[in-house]
């Protein structure tokens, strides 16, 4: 990789004896390096019994370890300047952090530590159980995510993984147990399905020995998961609204099922999306609702393909005087660029948006070790950062004709309004 990192190094990867990746990624920016250990345990994977509860894992996964309590480990960290983030996605649960570079082969003898070892103690349990009850409250008075959940419902439905709420809901949440969480973590937290990557001021060779170090003899065979179900066709359009009350904004989320991430489509469609939502201020869409109408406090769109098929998503919050409007909006942008397609000056001018934004991405030791994760998890190849200049400059006009006028049907779109009742609007 070459973009923003000064020493020109191309990234090194490895795979341990346990079978799990490393990636590395020296650069000299500042003396400091990030580390990323991404692990398949997202919440796909957990039993559609028991929704969140892969997002609970990850909010215990650092309250101990069979070598350190909770004080511990937050003291360890505290005392080099360090955070750590634990993050749940629908595929991954990440453990993030940064720190010096004197520090590195202790602050990632504590990442492992705490993804290798935990060991739920009940307490911790209990109360991070209650912090996520709590949030889930929260987020049934917050009209933007009670419209995006409603929309993912909408969407993918009841029995496919992404249709399934992030967090949980209550009821699951309630019922997870420590023998849920150790579970989970025995059956999905195993050495092949680990990548660790590590962007920054440290030497490959260093990492690749502590890795090794602190990865050595992690038990555990990785078995083929099973192929996401399809999504289900959407041949009409479906809205709701969810009315909440004491708000003084609606939220509008409107959506498609796209395509998966490996898709040889995807360029297509990834310039379709900057060209409706992402370009310059917003896209089609902000410049119709926000900068004509002055209608939007926010407006855009988002691609989001993934192992699944993932969602094109429109999302804008309003007035709620001005949610028909703003819809009836959206509708005709996404329905005027689906029929006619974009202009060739559209298309020139989102090629050099993105390609000008692929620096920008790789320009933080974070970034890199991100980039890397995801290069990882699509078999991209570790010159991805030289290719996608030539992936995007290829895509013609015709290709993004093709991806506006498979996807964007406002007939069958999904669309979830969440804010005041209309009687208060």
């Amino acid at each position: 990789m070459t973009v923003a990192v000064p020493r020109g190094l191309s990234p090194v990867r490895t795979v341990l004896d346990e079978g799990s990746v490393l990636l590395v990624q020296e650069t000299s920016m500042t003396p400091a390096v990030t580390i990323n250990a991404t692990i398949m345990a997202g919440g796909v994977y957990e039993p559609s019994s028991i929704p969140g509860l892969a997002y609970v894992t990850g909010r215990v996964l650092d309250r101990g370890t069979t070598t350190r309590t909770a004080a511990q480990i937050a003291e360890d960290l505290d005392d080099r300047g360090v955070s750590l983030r634990i993050a749940t996605a629908r595929h991954t649960i990440a453990v993030t952090c940064t720190c010096l570079s004197e520090d590195f082969d202790d602050v990632l003898r504590i990442v492992i530590d705490t993804i290798r070892n935990p060991v739920f103690p009940d307490g911790e349990v209990e109360k991070r159980r209650a912090e996520t009850l709590n949030s889930l409250r929260q987020d049934e008075d917050n009209p933007a995510i009670r419209a995006v959940q409603v929309l993912f419902a909408l969407l993918y439905g009841p029995s496919h993984p992404y249709g399934r709420p992030a967090k949980g809901t209550v009821e699951s949440v309630e019922r997870v147990t420590r023998a849920d969480l150790v579970r989970y973590h025995t059956t999905r937290f195993r050495a092949p399905r680990l990548v660790l990557a590590v962007a920054g001021d440290v030497p490959a060779s260093r990492a690749l020995d502590r890795a090794a170090l602190e990865l050595g003899g992690w038990s555990g065979t990785d078995s083929e998961d099973p192929p996401l179900p399809a999504p289900p066709p959407h041949s009409s359009r479906s809205e709701r609204t969810i009315a909440i009350q004491g708000k003084s904004q609606s939220d509008i989320a409107y959506g498609f099922i796209a395509i998966r991430r490996l898709d040889p489509r995807y360029y297509g469609y990834w310039v379709m999306n900057n060209i409706l939502g992402q370009f310059g201020l917003g896209g089609r869409i902000a410049d119709n609702i926000r900068e004509r109408q002055g209608m939007a406090y926010y407006a855009y769109s988002t691609l989001d393909p993934s192992i699944g098929e993932g969602p094109l998503l429109i999302r804008a919050g309003v007035d709620p005087a001005n949610v028909e409007r703003a819809i009836a909006a959206i509708d005709l942008e996404a329905g005027t660029l689906g029929s006619e397609g974009p202009t060739r000056e559209e298309l020139a001018q989102s090629q050099q948006y993105l390609i000008g934004s692929i620096p920008r991405m790789l320009e933080t030791n974070a970034g890199i070790a991100s980039f890397l994760q995801s290069v990882e998890q699509f078999g991209l190849g570790l010159d991805y950062d030289r290719e996608l200049p030539k992936h995007l400059r290829a895509v013609t006009l015709d290709e993004v004709r093709a991806a506006a006028a498979e996807l964007l049907h406002p007939d069958r779109a999904s669309v979830a309004v969440a804010g005041p009742p209309a009687s208060a609007a």
